[in-house]
C-alpha cells in the first residue's frame, strides 16, 4: 500500500453504532501530540485490519510503557554522549536513558541498574 505524504496520523479503530450512526473515534494522542486538530475536517480513509491483533497493540500503546530495565539488571551498554555533569550516556530499547558515570563516548561497558524511572535510569559499572 502507498501512503501520501500528506498522512498526518495512523491509528487502528473499530468501527461502532451510536445513536443510527456508525462511529470511528481519534484517539485523544492523535490531537494531543499529533497533527490533528480538534474542529477540523479530515479525509478519512478506511483499511482492513492486517491482523486480528492490531487493536489489541493500539489499546497497548495507550497505557504508559514500563521501563526496558528494573532494578539490579545488568546491562552491556555503549556510550552515546556525555551529559550535562559529566555522566555518560546510553540508550537501550525504545531509546530509554542509561545514566553510566565515569564514563566516556564510545566506552562498551557492563552496568548494574541502581534506579530505573519511567525515564531513565541510573547505573554503575560492574566491570
Amino acid at each position: 500500500m502507498e501512503l501520501s505524504d500528506d498522512l498526518l496520523c495512523l491509528y487502528s479503530e473499530r468501527v461502532t453504532e451510536r445513536n443510527g450512526t456508525y462511529v470511528i473515534e481519534v484517539p485523544k494522542r492523535e490531537v494531543e501530540v499529533g497533527d490533528v486538530q480538534s474542529g477540523e475536517v479530515y479525509r478519512v480513509a478506511i483499511v482492513s485490519s492486517e491482523s486480528p491483533t492490531q487493536n489489541e497493540r493500539d489499546e497497548q500503546d495507550d497505557r504508559p510503557q514500563r521501563p526496558p530495565v528494573k532494578e539490579d539488571d545488568i546491562r552491556e551498554v555503549e556510550i552515546e554522549d556525555v551529559g550535562d555533569q559529566g555522566d555518560g550516556i546510553a540508550k537501550v530499547e525504545r531509546g530509554y536513558v542509561v545514566i553510566v558515570p565515569d564514563t566516556a563516548v564510545g566506552d562498551r561497558v557492563t552496568v548494574r541498574v541502581t534506579e530505573a524511572r519511567e525515564n531513565v535510569a541510573f547505573t554503575e559499572v560492574v566491570n
